[in-house]
């Protein structure tokens, strides 16, 4: 025999019906984390503006090839042992090999490689500065096209605007023509672009610092031997100079700047804490004259400043 309940049909009645959940909204960051989005994020633009002043004293030393492969052979043991320290994976997942390899093509080996060997070619840092600033443009066009975005025409009015300024400047310092050193530059700006839209669409599921991590791991088996090979290979002088740019490359360019840039990125949001590159070419002009002592006339400084606007613009018009 069932046991039924008898309900009172006032009181079933009196009691309002449960409400559907509603769906969680996105609440903007406080001004605050925001801010501290930006700090953290300028911090990584700070440390990536050495690079170019920090490869040309390591180049002293060694040999091109082996600044810009050893390189990543330091940063791939500084991120094991993060990994380590984690206590988790070591290896990204395999439905993600493929994007992985993308990133190691172009940000361990390409960028490096083409950047290094301008530097070798003739190429001075402040030069090398200018026409690398284009990178923030040049990373949001890789996104919008591997994204499927269509930004407003004024995106691509402003990116024009900024090859262009990075043309007049390159010819006017080549005398007339291109120069295989600006040709290299353009091969690093390609590869740091494809490299980091990867990066920045693997880290909306992934955190930044594992991101750069296990590029650096899986990259370890053709780093490792190349590094080994032209070690042997090649004339090795160290100085002090020389092992001081060697580790900033490898432990802050390669790795650490990573973590508080990816961590700005995703504290402060993309659109507010990204303008903080927008300060890079500049710093880099700062050190390449306090580090290197290299003298640059106002060509140079209103080739950066032309190419900060372009860039300013296309951020602008892109959010």
């Amino acid at each position: 025999m069932t046991n039924r309940v008898a309900v009172d049909p006032d009181l079933s009645s009196a009691v309002p019906a449960p409400r559907p959940a509603e769906p969680a909204r996105l609440m903007p960051a406080p001004a605050s984390t925001a801010w501290r989005g930006t700090l953290l994020a300028g911090l990584g633009v700070l440390s990536f503006s050495g690079s170019f002043p920090a490869t040309v004293f390591a180049m002293e030393g060694f040999d091109p090839y082996l600044v810009a492969i050893g390189r990543a052979v330091v940063a791939a043991v500084a991120a094991l042992i993060f990994l380590v320290a984690a206590r988790g994976p070591v290896l990204p997942p395999r439905a993600h090999l493929r994007s992985y390899l993308v990133i190691v093509a172009g940000v361990v080996f390409g960028f490096p490689v083409f950047s290094g060997l301008a530097l070798d070619a003739g190429a001075s840092a402040s030069h090398a500065a200018v026409v690398i600033g284009l990178l923030p443009a040049a990373t949001a066009a890789c996104a919008i096209l591997r994204g499927g975005e269509r930004p407003r025409p004024m995106f691509w009015a402003a990116c024009g605007l900024g090859a262009a300024s990075i043309t007049a400047f390159t010819l006017s310092r080549g005398g007339g023509h291109v120069t295989g050193a600006d040709l290299l530059l353009v091969g690093a700006l390609v590869s740091a672009a494809v490299g980091y839209t990867e990066g920045g669409r693997l880290a909306r599921e992934t955190p930044g610092w594992r991101v750069i991590s296990y590029t650096l791991v899986i990259a370890t088996p053709l780093t490792v031997p190349a590094a080994v090979a032209l070690a042997l290979a090649t004339d090795v002088r160290p100085s002090a100079a020389s092992l001081a740019g060697f580790a900033y490359v490898g432990l802050i360019s390669m790795f650490l700047g990573f973590i508080p840039w990816y961590a700005g990125l995703a504290m402060g949001g993309i659109a507010r804490a990204g303008q903080t590159q927008l300060a890079q070419p500049l710093l880099t002009l700062l050190w390449a004259w306090l580090l290197l002592g290299e003298r640059f006339g106002p060509v140079t400084v209103m080739a950066a400043l032309a190419v900060l606007a372009c860039v300013a613009m296309t951020q602008r018009a892109r959010s």
